[in-house]
């Protein structure tokens, strides 16, 4: 199936001005958010952008003010980075950034609150159950087999790829799955098992405007599509034309872009799926509001599809950085 290619964007880029691409971080996924960071400051340079590289793990974030830099590329993952915390501060400074705002960066972090609100919607959405600490008693725990079925998922609602997350195939492996997911957040998702396709689908834009990239059908190894296939081996299959039936591939991506403007993204995003094989029905798993721009990467992927390049992706992305709230007028 043929992917309506992308409009071509021409950005003006002394208009951009000084770049801090902020990449590292604090956060479990720092790994990852500097191979990212490198990816889009190279591309940025390359356009011709006046790009540095800025890593809050490092530098106090108030050197971006001092040092005057006139907006910010946000390639951090997880928390401190994707949760709202950075782009907070970047909104008191009056420095516009790319991605979702405070808001939806923080709803999307959480896997919980992001199923809330999704739910609300009359979004599709795996069965879940969440255990706060006063709820992780042994009897709560043994108890998820028999509200989710098995197979099941179990993962910290507050991190992403694939930290911590277990599949459980039997009830004996339960309270080890819980105790893997505890070394990362204090509060345990566990989420009904949807066996069939597993895909993703990026997000441009914003309201009326936000549109979905082509799908991605993703193809693991046996070992499963984990931490270490993501980013560091090529045993992973990325499928993108997806070759699902085109009337599919149109029905995730109007799921996708509902989801997208449910949660108040913006800049961009990318949603993870599974397509239920008995059914074909797709359920949404999480939205990701500073996705991964590294080598294994899936938006760039995607977006050179419709036609876009990295480069010009990462420029049109710095173009469309913003603040939520306006900065207002000084007091005179």
């Amino acid at each position: 199936m043929m992917s309506a290619q992308e409009p071509v964007v021409t950005v003006d880029v002394r208009a951009l001005g000084k770049v801090a691409v902020l990449m590292g971080g604090t956060s479990a996924e720092r790994e990852i958010s500097l191979m990212s960071g490198a990816g889009v400051l190279a591309a940025l340079r390359a356009r011709g952008v006046d790009a540095q590289a800025f890593d809050p793990a490092e530098r106090d974030l108030h050197e971006l003010k001092e040092q005057g830099f006139d907006r910010a590329f946000i390639a951090l993952h997880g928390r401190h980075g994707e949760d709202g915390c950075v782009q907070g501060a970047l909104e008191m400074m009056g420095i516009p950034y790319t991605g979702s705002g405070v808001m939806a960066s923080a709803i999307a972090m959480d896997k919980v609150m992001t199923k809330r609100v999704w739910i609300a919607e009359g979004l599709p959405t795996p069965a879940h159950v969440r255990l706060a600490p006063e709820e992780q008693s042994p009897e709560a725990i043994a108890a998820l087999p028999a509200r989710l079925g098995l197979p099941l998922i179990v993962k910290p609602p507050r991190e992403g790829s694939s930290i911590g997350v277990t599949k459980v195939l039997e009830a004996a492996q339960v309270a080890a799955a819980v105790e893997e997911s505890l070394r990362h957040d204090p509060d345990v998702l566990a989420e009904a098992f949807i066996a069939g396709d597993e895909i993703t689908c990026p997000v441009l834009g914003e309201g009326e405007s936000a549109h979905a990239l082509p799908v991605i059908r993703i193809v693991p190894p046996e070992a499963g599509y984990d931490y270490q296939n993501k980013y560091f081996t090529d045993e992973v299959r990325y499928l993108c034309p997806s070759g699902l039936p085109e009337h599919e591939e149109r029905e995730i991506q109007r799921i996708v872009v509902a989801a997208y403007k449910a949660l108040g993204c913006r800049g961009w995003g990318r949603a993870d799926l599974m397509i239920r094989a008995s059914d074909r029905q797709a359920f949404l798993l999480e939205m990701n509001t500073s996705p991964g721009m590294t080598g294994h990467s899936l938006v760039p992927m995607s977006a050179r599809a419709a036609g876009v390049s990295y480069e010009d992706l990462c420029l049109r992305l710095l173009a469309a950085a913003r603040l939520d709230v306006a900065p207002a007028a000084p007091r005179e």
